[in-house]
């Protein structure tokens, strides 16, 4: 191993602060050879050596700044671009197998660009903007295949969709999705009177006079008064069978009740009918 590495400081560099400070020291951090490489991942594989594998992280920590650099067009902060980089690096440094024959940055580009991928996905927009496969590879390719600014034509469409492999639908989506912007359900507090009118604005609540709510419940609780009163001007026998066939969740039917009566269908129906007139007069009074 290389005296330079040997005496590097192996603490781990901090995003948080100054990201010139972070991006100066990680460039700091000496690059490893082949043979370092894989001695280092042999000893993380075979002895579980945690040092080795911090070596291995530190070594391609300048790696990470510059594939997070290749997204700065997406309006997030290149720190936390290079934090989510570093969790896909050390996810590939977890993984990496020294007798596959490649070397470790070809690996862990996968690893890096994933974890970066995803945290662009959710936090580009309030709204998720791809959420499918096929959505998530135009997400990423749509703009550097696009060969003039504005809305494509049927034409370019029509390429972008057989070079991505994907539906023309799924590309006319997707431009849509990625030409529109998020708009704040409420107005801001600021926005003056010729500003144009926030989503709430257009919203109607047919609940909320109060007027009418407190109209509803006084009605709500008089049928209620009223149905206990009639309910309790029946006799047994027909309270219960209105409260099987009509109150009850799980209602009975006619013979059913016929049943448990050991009378017939007809009889049930007949007691129901005349109950139900009784307690109409009630509610009529």
């Amino acid at each position: 191993m290389s005296q330079a590495l040997a005496t590097t400081n192996l603490s781990l560099p901090s995003v948080v602060g100054s990201l010139d400070a972070y991006i100066s020291a990680v460039h700091r951090i000496p690059v490893l050879s082949h043979d370092e490489e894989q001695a280092l991942s042999r000893r993380y594989n075979e002895e579980e050596d945690l040092s080795a594998a911090k070596q291995l992280v530190l070594s391609h920590l300048r790696f990470v700044v510059h594939v997070a650099r290749g997204y700065s067009g997406y309006g997030l902060q290149l720190g936390d671009l290079i934090q989510e980089g570093n969790i896909g690096l050390m996810k590939a440094v977890k993984r990496f197998d020294p007798d596959q024959g490649v070397r470790l940055v070809s690996f862990a580009v996968h690893w890096i660009r994933a974890e970066m991928h995803e945290f662009i996905l959710k936090n580009w927009r309030i709204v998720k903007v791809a959420t499918t496969k096929a959505q998530r590879k135009l997400f990423f390719n749509l703009r550097k295949s696009k060969k003039r600014l504005g809305w494509m034509n049927a034409a370019e469409v029509s390429a972008v969709a057989h070079d991505l492999g994907v539906p023309e639908a799924t590309v006319r989506e997707m431009e849509s999705r990625l030409s529109g912007r998020d708009i704040g359900f409420e107005a801001p507090a600021d926005a003056d009177d010729d500003a144009r009118p926030a989503p709430e604005a257009f919203l109607v609540d047919e609940g909320a006079d109060p007027y009418d709510n407190v109209a509803a419940a006084d009605q709500s609780d008089n049928e209620l008064t009223t149905l206990s009163a009639a309910m309790g001007k029946l006799d047994e026998r027909s309270r219960h069978i209105i409260q099987r066939r009509w109150l009850d969740d799980d209602k009975a039917t006619l013979q059913e009740l016929a049943d448990e009566y050991g009378v017939s269908a007809e009889r049930i129906r007949q007691v129901e009918a005349n109950a139900m007139k009784k307690m109409r007069g009630l509610f009529a009074a």
